[in-house]
């Protein structure tokens, strides 16, 4: 009986205890699976890298199909500094898409 009690207490005293003792820290232990995290950081970068590249490049080929950046004194050239900033659509995304949709053309 007195063993029972003497259990009992330590039980009540050890979860009193449990109770006030901190919790884990935010890095201290992590259910999160940073290699997979990391892995879709970069290659959301890489796709955003690629899509910024796609569209210049279709930009500057539109520019060039339709002749917006020829040189006005020599007409066989082309006006470099036009072709770095030509718009030669109103949108980013119709560039993209257009370069999508002829991606092998």
């Amino acid at each position: 009986m007195q063993m029972q009690m003497s259990e009992e207490k330590e039980k009540d005293l050890m979860s009193m205890y449990r109770e006030t003792r901190p919790r884990e820290f935010f890095g201290e232990k992590s259910n999160t699976n940073h290699l997979a995290w990391s892995a879709l950081v970069v290659l959301l970068a890489l796709v955003f890298w690629l899509v910024v590249a796609l569209t210049a490049a279709e930009n500057q080929r539109h520019a060039l199909e339709t002749k917006a950046c020829q040189d006005r004194v020599f007409p066989t050239e082309i006006d470099m500094s036009c072709l770095k900033q030509v718009k030669s659509r109103d949108h980013w995304w119709q560039h993209l898409g257009h370069a999508l949709v002829h991606l092998g053309s």
